[in-house]
């Protein structure tokens, strides 16, 4: 039968200012004094002061400590308590991991990462963990018999913490992490801030799966935006997000850094050849049943290896508070909303075609990536010139697309939207005909064509034809005859480096 959690409350003074600090859980060796700052160990029934704990970094957060829910573990409905929080920093930005006290007195972690949460449990691994520097990007391996992908390896480090806490990494000493990813949506983390590495394994949720109670009153919260001067021209720059690691300037588009924080040294690189976004950064619209507003936008551009052809996109950073961020891409193919997934989709032994939850989808496009501009906030250190290695997958379900750096590989899943949704969604009834793309149709064919069909082939044929024609005696001294084209239809949720794709 589990222990009623209220009999496992321990409660002493602080040994730094005497506040009272409280321990739920048997598990818990460390805690936060919510008063003082100073970080306390539990020996027994006697706390000593190890230091003072960094402030919290404000991620605005909808949660908060002592919130509760519910969630289903083992097959049953299980309550918990949030009863500590660790804030963490990497190659990627700064994140959080909740930790959740069970019913039974076991704890868990809810890890909220830019709005986006997995709920993992430690387990027992069944052998050694290697070495962090031993996991490879893309490669498999296995964890209790069951195989997984390698989806990120990097460093990270303790920055702050708050409330009831397992034994911590020592606060701002880099350490390796690892991610790894199953095709059936599971997530492994492996944690060598401590030895040996602990092992955490779940999957992703939402918010309003969990019942929360007693999150942040989001109704009288006043969040102000950081503000300082552009370093290259002066201007004011507001700063919304807390989770922004690059924004650029209003006044002569510089994007500029924010990796050391507004404090901290800025830096600014300047940007020409401007790409004006059709939906206005600011604008909040409804898509799929989430009320989104645009943050950010940039324009990529790709080419096929061994080709000289490039072909370009546009993408929408969207964010929602519960939700995470999302991408809204615009190609000459249509319009599609694209999110990261959790697993990592199982490549056939060719590369050919990749299955993710039951189903199946055939590989497209095969290009490299790059950011040629960029607009407003992101998540992520975005910069010109990053460059990324990409895949395209499609079925008549939806997209699928691979993104690779050389620390980290990104999968994305989404639907194509038609062009008129679009203008729905953030009012833009004005605009359809600029909105309007090669909207997304029936993926099945039809058994016959009519008489209409024959006809429009004979016709796209004969233009066709008289395309080649003219390109085989065009003169570029007269008129253009650049081979690019603006074309993509895919997208992908990018890990820092990027945002999303594809052809």
């Amino acid at each position: 039968m589990a222990n009623d959690p209220t009999q496992r409350t321990y409660r002493a003074p602080c040994p730094g200012c005497g506040a009272p600090v409280e321990f739920k859980s048997a598990q818990s060796t460390h805690a936060v004094c919510g008063y003082c700052q100073s970080t306390v160990v539990r020996s027994g029934d006697v706390l000593q002061r190890l230091g003072k704990m960094a402030e919290l970094f404000d991620d605005h957060s909808p949660l908060q400590l002592m919130a509760s829910g519910r969630i289903a573990l083992d097959g049953k409905d299980t309550p918990f308590t949030l009863i500590g929080r660790l804030q963490y920093k990497g190659d990627a930005g700064v994140w959080t991991e909740w930790i959740a006290f069970l019913e039974d007195g076991s704890t868990a972690i809810l890890g909220e990462d830019n709005g986006a949460y997995v709920f993992t449990r430690r387990i027992d691994p069944g052998r050694e963990m290697p070495p962090a520097e031993r996991f490879r990007i893309g490669a498999t391996t296995a964890i209790n018999g069951k195989p997984y992908s390698v989806a990120y390896t990097g460093q990270a480090q303790l920055i702050s913490a708050q409330g009831e806490l397992p034994k911590l990494p020592p606060l701002g000493q880099p350490f390796g992490m690892v991610e790894l990813r199953s095709s059936d949506g599971e997530v492994v983390s492996i944690d060598y801030g401590n030895t040996p590495p602990s092992v955490e394994r779940g999957r992703a949720v939402l918010l309003e799966d969990l019942q929360l109670k007693g999150l942040k009153d989001e109704s009288v919260k006043e969040e102000k935006g950081r503000q300082f001067n552009c370093p290259h021209c002066g201007a004011p720059v507001q700063v919304q997000l807390a989770s922004t690691k690059s924004i650029t300037c209003g006044s002569c588009a510089s994007i500029i850094s924010l990796d050391s924080g507004v404090g901290g040294e800025l830096r600014a690189a300047e940007q020409d050849e401007p790409v004006q976004p059709l939906i206005p950064l600011g604008s909040k619209g409804q898509l799929q049943g989430v009320q989104w507003q645009i943050v950010g936008f940039q324009h990529r551009m790709g080419v096929e290896p061994g080709d000289d052809e490039h072909f370009g996109w546009s993408e929408y950073l969207l964010y929602n508070q519960k939700r995470g961020f999302a991408f809204l891409v615009d190609s000459e193919e249509g319009w599609s909303l694209v999110r990261p997934t959790t697993g990592a989709p199982q490549l056939s032994s060719t590369g050919r075609s990749a299955t993710y939850l039951g189903t199946k989808y055939d590989l497209k496009y095969t290009y490299e990536a790059e950011t040629t501009y960029v607009l407003g906030e992101f998540y992520w250190p975005v910069t010109r010139g990053q460059k990324t290695s990409n895949r395209d997958f499609a079925s008549s379900k939806g997209l699928l697309s691979l993104e690779q750096t050389p620390n980290e590989i990104t999968w994305s899943a989404g639907d194509k939207l038609g062009s008129d949704t679009v203008a729905k969604a953030f009012k833009l009834d004005d605009k359809q005909d600029v909105l309007k793309r090669d909207d997304p149709g029936p993926f099945v064919a039809k058994s016959g064509m009519g008489c209409g069909t024959i006809i429009l082939v004979a016709i796209v044929i004969i233009i066709v034809l008289i395309l080649l024609s003219r390109c085989s005696s065009c003169d570029p001294r007269v008129e253009n005859c650049s081979s690019s084209s603006y074309r993509s239809s895919g997208g992908s949720y990018g890990g820092y480096s990027s945002g999303g794709s594809h052809k």
